[in-house]
């Protein structure tokens, strides 16, 4: 009979243990755990991944999120050697490390130890609940144990890396390698390691800024204990104790502030908020458009600066400002701001010009008092230079040759080759004139860039983009590649500013009305950069001219760009290269186009096509037919010469383009007659 009660007793025994323990499984599985995520930092990178700003989360903590990123190998072990060695081992909770502190608080009737593990760490950050009560122990270990059950260990340790304390409104491993040390997580000395360990356990009185003592002696124990453990040899540990601590918070990455509040005012991409820019060039800049304005003494000067790949329109640099002071009006972006652009239109200008079969760099203009209807432009220095060649027009930057042209291509032509290459004018009033030539239009140091990128790119637009998934407008020509390449040309001959490289730059100054603003812009066979400087209220600056002020910068941000300029690229085939003796004789001296084109008894003339044609070539070339003149013929489109010393009145035209094209035809005698077809 005993032996059958203690059968009773055993099996009694064994039954309530394994009700306990499936009471115990369905106490942990009923776990509600709080939420794992948490509100990471917004972080605007650049092209390669670097961080060029992050903004704080909601409660003003520094908080950038670990993600993807590496925590070097020694961090992880040296914070499980300090925090829990049996880490990888338990489910939870420390058996080993509990029974231990149990008998140590019997023994000296104090706590002496503690039994608190990794998870269990990870489960008061997750509730942000009391740890001195036994209610709030008991609630972080059954959220220890059902975490063990539903994530792994890594997963644990990354909730650990986003959310541990230290100090300041720094949280998370992330933060605080930036915050105390300018780095990222992936690769970190021993006694940085070793202080990172520390720092969570008492994030304020630990602060190696405010507390470097205290700091110093968490740091020697984490330290010791690593040695102990065999994370970290002799060598490296005395290394560690004579690394010096930090002294001071830095502050988290702010470059290229400006794009980066517009881009969180678009939203995330795919990707977040990742850019085209380059980090190393924009601080390069950032630093170039400090000293710039600084240099300007207290004229409250504001500076633009905007660098792109002109084949590909990624922006590589954006500067909206020197800086954030109030002084300047730093808070403006000035990149997107709308500006008299002064003489920085004029090579769009020529390059029409060029197309329409109106000048050639070597065609002959006045450069004299006119006066078009009520407007009488004048020259920027207040001088006359008489018949000047057109290279050289463009080169001085003459105002009454440059109207002259505007004239003959129209200024509604002009305003909407501007639209079309991106550079988004403003007018002031409702009709374009000839005013906007010289600057009385408003476009942004954006638009600019985009201009001159259609002009370095060839004469055909390429789209600026800030993302790599930016979407990308089909490519558009405004001007011909052989225009686009004259005008490069001219501008490569512009003399560089006093004491700048002597680097082969095409590049245009403006100067706007007032002295309120001052441009430069300018490309090389790779890049093109644009650099405003002026006040953003929009007061004069007295006796600022871009070539003196801004000019300087734009050589220097060059630069910085890159070591080596980039060629230009050589001419296309078309391009019509002569002197200016042998330019056809309409070519020779630039006249209003009534007179170049007027038609005296027996002058040559088109036959087909008709001036205003629409003419389907359905794959084929364009038969044309001269009528009357005296052979041989001249036959240019868009300014580019097709054929020269040609004979016959018939000839079929192979044509690069369609389209809107402008045909001239130029006889022995010098008449000529064209016509605009719409080419299909």
């Amino acid at each position: 009979m005993k032996l059958f009660w203690s059968g009773v007793a055993l099996a009694a025994l064994l039954w309530g243990g394994a009700a306990g323990r499936d009471a115990f499984d369905d106490w942990v599985a009923a776990t509600e755990l709080p939420p794992l995520t948490v509100e990471t930092s917004a972080e605007v990178t650049d092209r390669n991944g670097r961080l060029l700003r992050a903004y704080t989360v909601a409660d003003g903590r520094w908080r950038l999120g670990v993600g993807d990123s590496r925590v070097d190998p020694m961090f992880t072990a040296l914070l499980v050697a300090y925090e829990d060695k049996r880490f990888y081992r338990h489910h939870g909770v420390d058996g080993v490390a509990l029974t231990r502190a149990i008998g140590q608080a019997l023994r000296h009737g104090e706590v002496v130890s503690g039994a608190s593990t990794l998870t269990m760490q990870v489960a008061r950050l997750l509730e942000d609940g009391p740890t001195g009560t036994v209610a709030g122990k008991l609630r972080q270990t059954r959220v220890a144990l059902a975490l063990e059950r539903r994530l792994t260990k890594d997963q644990i340790l990354a909730l650990y890396y986003d959310r541990a304390p230290y100090g300041g409104n720094t949280e998370g491993l992330r933060a605080a390698t930036r915050t105390w040390f300018g780095k990222e997580p992936s690769r970190l000395t021993p006694a940085e390691a070793a202080l990172l360990v520390a720092l969570p356990q008492s994030p304020e009185t630990r602060r190696p800024d405010r507390h470097p003592g205290a700091a110093a002696v968490a740091r020697e124990r984490v330290i010791a204990r690593g040695l102990a453990s065999g994370v970290l040899s002799d060598d490296l540990a005395e290394t560690a104790r004579a690394d010096p601590l930090p002294r001071r918070r830095r502050d988290m990455p702010a470059l290229a502030a400006h794009l980066a509040d517009r881009m969180l005012r678009e939203g995330a991409g795919p990707e977040g908020y990742v850019t085209t820019l380059d980090a190393d060039l924009q601080a390069r800049l950032e630093a170039l458009a400090a000293r710039a304005v600084s240099d300007q003494g207290s004229k409250r000067l504001s500076i633009a600066m905007v660098v792109a790949d002109h084949a590909t329109g990624e922006v590589l640099a954006s500067i909206g400002s020197a800086g954030y002071d109030a002084d300047r009006a730093g808070f403006v972006d000035m990149t997107t701001a709308h500006r008299s652009p002064g003489s920085t239109l004029k090579p769009l200008v020529y390059a029409m010009a060029f197309d329409d079969g109106l000048a050639h760099p070597e065609t002959m203009i006045d450069d004299s008092p006119v006066r078009f209807g009520s407007y009488a432009p004048q020259n920027f220095d207040g001088q006359y230079r008489g018949e000047v060649t057109v290279a050289e027009a463009l080169r001085l930057s003459l105002n009454i040759p440059v109207v002259a042209l505007a004239s003959e291509v129209g200024p509604a032509r002009i305003l909407t080759a501007l639209r079309q290459s991106g550079a988004d004018p403003r007018l002031p009033g409702g009709v374009p004139g000839l005013a906007i030539v010289l600057g009385g239009v408003g476009v942004t140091p954006e638009g600019l860039t985009s201009l001159y990128a259609m002009l370095a790119n060839g004469g055909t637009t390429t789209s600026l983009v800030h993302r790599p998934d930016d979407p990308r407008a089909v490519p558009r020509r405004i001007v011909s590649p052989e225009a686009a390449w004259q005008v490069g040309q001219i501008l490569s001959t512009v003399p560089p500013p006093p004491n700048a490289a002597r680097v082969h730059l095409s590049y245009k100054t403006g100067t706007s009305y007032g002295h309120r603003d001052t441009w430069a812009v300018g490309f090389d066979g790779r890049y093109v950069v644009t650099v405003w400087l002026g006040r953003p209220d929009g007061t004069p600056v007295p006796g600022a001219f871009g070539a003196e002020v801004a000019a300087p910068i734009l050589f220097e941000a060059f630069s910085r760009v890159t070591p080596r300029v980039t060629p230009l690229p050589p001419p296309p085939p078309g391009t019509l290269l002569l002197s200016h003796a042998a330019l056809p004789l309409p070519l020779r001296s630039f006249k209003p186009r009534d007179a170049v084109f007027s038609a005296p008894a027996g002058s040559v003339a088109l036959a087909f096509p008709p001036d205003g044609a629409k003419v389907e070539l359905a794959g084929g070339p364009l038969a044309l037919k001269i009528k009357d003149g005296v052979p041989p013929f001249t036959v240019l489109a868009n300014g580019a010469p097709m054929t020269v010393g040609h004979y016959p009145r018939d000839l079929a035209l192979d044509l690069p383009t369609r389209g809107h094209v402008t045909l001239s035809v130029i006889d022995a005698n010098g008449t000529a007659a064209r016509a605009e077809v719409d080419l299909r």
